[in-house]
């Protein structure tokens, strides 16, 4: 911990899309609160692009991210690399860094045991769940305190029209994907991240599908149901479907019950081909809804609605709720706090541990009824 209002010196591994369209504009942006000292990716070029493009000197640019992190000379980590992170989080962790954490946290539970023996000194990391920061999904929730909390909730629905990356990033104009990535390192990374899906939930090809979209996407909307309502108590009915003609990748339909007896639904569909990237999560209580519609989480300041719904004057009132206060920038902000002040994220170890749990008790569900084979720790 430092002393509040200090700027941090913050090292990224990790330099795709989120680090790209968002986490470096950003930091750059919160140059008051960071500074960017090292980075780190697989890819030399993009790792020289980007180098000079935040001043970051040659010698502070990896291609091996647990070097920059054992190397040092930062106040604190931000994880972007693909697949789990529960080996870099647990090195950063030793060396005494605080760690800003994308999703997934990791894949398995006896990833997060480990991560959960080295924070012995208070919150030292936050998994990077920016929707619990928007000013709409703050505001909801205090909406739904003077209601009267989690209790009030009758239902909540959620619905996810994932369009595909290329509709959600027609405004980044990226570079193609990086060439130079070395052949044998990504395929030891690629086999890592198998052996731990293997140990998460076996090797069914459905069940692993599965898994990756709740680890990888609905893991957000697991932590909005965790803010409002506390994580669900059960997993009772899941299916998944393909779209005619179209990608790999499954929709997905999640359903059961809320620890105060409310249902939820959860229906994540695989659109690739649709217009735009919408989200959607409505609270319903006896009186009326709070319903948040959330754009593209590429589209930095592009507003979340919160719309209230309620009887007024013996009709239905509907008002409406917008910010342009960037959520990604907000969950900076709090990370700065938990470095400086011991602030305690909304989502540490234990709440991203939850995650993994509820995505495993899902991955068994689907297996009951199914009859897929699960395996590793999803089958216990």
């Amino acid at each position: 911990m430092t002393e509040p209002g200090k700027r941090i010196r913050i090292a990224v591994a990790g330099l795709g899309i989120i680090a790209r369209t968002v986490h470096l504009p950003l930091l750059q942006r919160r140059g008051d609160l960071f500074e960017i000292v090292a980075l780190a990716d697989l890819s030399p070029s993009r790792m020289t692009e980007l180098g000079e493009r935040y001043g970051v000197e040659p010698a502070r640019r990896y291609t091996d991210a647990a070097r920059m992190v054992t190397d040092g000379g930062c106040d604190a980590v931000l994880l972007a690399t693909s697949g789990s992170h529960g080996d870099l989080a647990a090195l950063a962790l030793r060396a005494g860094l605080p760690v800003l954490c994308e999703k997934p946290l990791a894949y398995t539970l006896a990833e997060t045991a480990r991560l959960a023996e080295l924070d012995t000194r208070g919150p030292a990391l936050m998994v990077g769940y920016m929707k619990q920061y928007d000013p709409a999904v703050a505001e909801a929730a205090r909406l739904l305190a003077e209601l009267g909390g989690a209790e009030r909730v009758h239902a909540v629905e959620v619905t996810v029209l994932h369009a595909g990356g290329d509709r959600q990033l027609r405004f980044a104009n990226l570079p193609p994907a990086a060439g130079d990535v070395p052949a044998g390192e990504a395929a030891r990374l690629s086999a890592a991240d198998r052996a731990l899906l293997d140990a998460a939930v076996g090797v069914d090809p459905g069940a692993r599908t599965l898994y990756q979209i709740l680890i990888n996407s609905i893991s957000h909307d697991l932590s909005l149901l965790r803010l409002f309502t506390g994580a669900p108590a059960t997993v009772e009915q899941v299916a998944t479907w393909p779209l005619p003609d179209g990608p790999a990748e499954p929709s997905v339909e999640i359903s059961g019950r809320l620890p105060d007896g409310a249902r939820y639904g959860i229906r994540w569909l695989n659109l690739p081909d649709y217009p735009a990237y919408r989200e959607t999560v409505t609270l319903h209580h006896a009186r009326g809804s709070l319903e948040l519609v959330f754009p593209s989480p590429y589209l930095l300041n592009a507003p979340t609605t919160l719309t209230v719904v309620d009887e007024h004057g013996g009709g239905e009132r509907r008002a409406a709720y917008r910010s342009v206060t960037e959520a990604f920038e907000q969950e900076l902000v709090a990370f700065h706090a938990m470095v400086t002040a011991g602030a305690a994220p909304l989502t540490g170890i234990a709440e991203g541990a939850a995650d993994v749990r509820t995505s495993q008790q899902v991955v068994r569900r689907y297996g009951e009824l199914t009859g897929a084979a699960i395996g590793g720790e999803a089958a216990s």
